[in-house]
């Protein structure tokens, strides 16, 4: 299985860095995995509500530019669907056997995603009500990409 995380903008702190690379590194022995990371935008201060949807839809176009035909699309979303992770180990293993053999996920920037992105997703799925840093985001995913591919595995995981 392919998993590609389509994400805004860069990650700087250095242990945001190093535990992504750590994640990477796990994960490949499951699957293919791909982070492609798309520009974000300045948001100027007291930004008005037009000026941030006018940036998420920009964000919005360079994230579609990155997702291949034939992708089976989660949005990352505080309205989405939460799931534990067994759900979300199901959901992976059911995508596999559906022939859905590349999946990906999409973290949007400090605004998040624009109303176009999560409509042109296929499922949209919420880690928490709160807010997360999307740097922080990435770290989080990729732990429960990883738990996923572990309980799939019949492998053990912490509880």
């Amino acid at each position: 299985m392919k998993i590609t995380l389509v994400v805004v903008g860069k990650i700087k702190e250095k242990f945001f860095v190093e535990a992504i690379q750590e994640y990477e590194k796990r994960l490949s022995r499951y699957c293919k995995l791909e982070i492609l990371q798309v520009a974000d935008e300045k948001t100027p201060d007291k930004a008005s509500e037009a000026q941030e949807c006018q940036i998420k839809e920009l964000e919005g176009q360079r994230i579609w530019a990155q997702i291949k035909d034939g992708a089976y699309v989660i949005a990352l979303a505080i309205k989405g669907q939460m799931a534990s992770s067994e759900e979300l180990a199901e959901k992976l293993q059911q995508l596999g056997l559906c022939g859905k053999s590349h999946v990906v996920f999409i973290i949007g920037g400090s605004l998040g995603l624009s109303e176009t992105v999560l409509k042109r997703a296929d499922e949209q799925l919420s880690f928490s009500c709160m807010t997360f840093p999307h740097q922080l985001m990435r770290v989080i995913l990729l732990e429960q990409i990883y738990r996923s591919f572990r309980i799939m595995a019949g492998e053990p995981y912490h509880k």
